[in-house]
């Protein structure tokens, strides 16, 4: 495969970016932890009240500076002390993790044998469609014809993470409507100290509370986007980036738990990683550059090297602005997919396929003698 430099933000800036929270005040009651890190709705005037008697001042300064630096909803002035160290709650996490992913990488198994099944009746289809496109008279200026025309332009990469970034989106917007800031707390941020584990864990991964963060990510996925998928196949490539949120989510939790610094983690990275992991595995000699130093080029080996040698020191020295576990969970998956799972999980997938394949088939209309083999 040919390859072509590709201006790339390496940085991933701001994903699982994980606050801890601020001591002091250990009156506060234990219902308090799982919305640590983020304000709370106002409260009623007597409650402030109270408040103000129990708590020290704060000082304006040092509270701006934070609340500039994070990419994540503003930390509460007195958070509540730090939950005890269950590791039997991770077992459910776990559990999670390993049934999660063994779902995506079948279903994707299925998704490749339907998508084969089914490009015989596509081609026809297309062909009685331009039949019938010359017949209609063409119309000037169609809004809908202009935008088929772009998504067609579109490599199989792009039209995959565009969807992503559609999702991202969306999220993104649900975080600026005040009514659903404390549905979006508990479900659309990974936090090993909260009452809801398993779910956060899928769906932080389109989690972004800073603009500036979510666009970051966003496009060092397009960037890696049409390799990734030339290299994995669009079925495959969902697999890994949904399996690699979950796993990076719940090496964070692991790490939370061993070092007893909770906070709220959010973000695409982690998924993010495993892709860029993946592709610098697979292709250690590609050149790349920093965007806004494009002069300055490197090997996507070396780049490897250097992002999991910083995170590495992330989680060893505990930094705490960037979620450093979740980046190397991510990281690691993707190296270890490339070495050892593609051969271990999506070459071993045809017996699942067969049993799909007899299952579908099964005295209904629609079967046939295909059978979704490897592409």
């Amino acid at each position: 495969m040919a390859w072509r430099n590709y201006s790339v933000v390496l940085r991933l800036t701001g994903d699982h970016v994980t606050r801890s929270c601020v001591k002091g005040g250990s009156r506060w009651p234990h219902s308090f932890q799982q919305r640590c890190g983020f304000r709370k709705a106002a409260r009623k005037p007597e409650i402030k009240k109270v408040e103000e008697e129990l708590v020290p001042p704060h000082t304006e300064s040092s509270e701006s500076t934070v609340n500039r630096r994070t990419s994540t909803p503003s930390l509460d002035h007195q958070p509540p002390p730090s939950p005890p160290r269950a590791f039997s709650r991770l077992l459910k996490p776990l559990v999670f993790t390993v049934g999660f992913t063994g779902c995506s990488f079948g279903t994707a198994a299925i998704w490749q044998y339907e998508s084969l099944k089914s490009r015989v009746q596509s081609y026809f289809d297309e062909i009685r469609a331009d039949w019938l496109e010359k017949l209609r008279p063409q119309k000037r200026g169609d809004v809908r014809k202009e935008i088929n025309q772009w998504w067609s332009s579109l490599s199989e990469g792009q039209k995959t993470v565009a969807g992503i970034i559609a999702v991202n989106a969306v999220v993104f917007c649900c975080w600026r409507i005040p009514s659903l800031q404390r549905s979006m707390i508990k479900y659309f941020t990974a936090n090993p100290a909260s009452k809801t584990l398993c779910a956060p864990m899928l769906l932080s991964t389109f989690s972004h509370y800073s603009f500036f963060h979510m666009a970051a990510n966003m496009y060092v996925l397009w960037s890696f986007s049409s390799s990734a998928i030339s290299m994995l196949g669009r079925e495959q490539f969902m697999a890994v980036y949904l399996s690699a949120g979950v796993i990076s989510s719940f090496v964070s939790y692991v790490s939370k738990m061993a070092t007893g610094r909770f906070g709220p983690s959010l973000g695409a990275s982690g998924a993010i990683m495993a892709i860029l992991a993946a592709v610098c595995t697979k292709m250690p000699e590609a050149k790349l550059a920093i965007i806004f130093l494009p002069m300055f080029t490197f090997t996507a080996g070396n780049a490897l090297k250097a992002i999991i040698a910083m995170d590495t020191a992330g989680v060893v020295l505990g930094w705490k602005f960037f979620d450093h576990a979740a980046h190397l969970g991510g990281s690691i998956f993707g190296i270890w997919y490339i070495l050892f799972g593609h051969e271990l999980i999506w070459k071993n997938r045809e017996p699942f396929v067969k049993i799909w394949h007899d299952l579908r088939t099964r005295g209904g209309p629609g079967g046939g003698g295909d059978r979704g083999g490897a592409v």
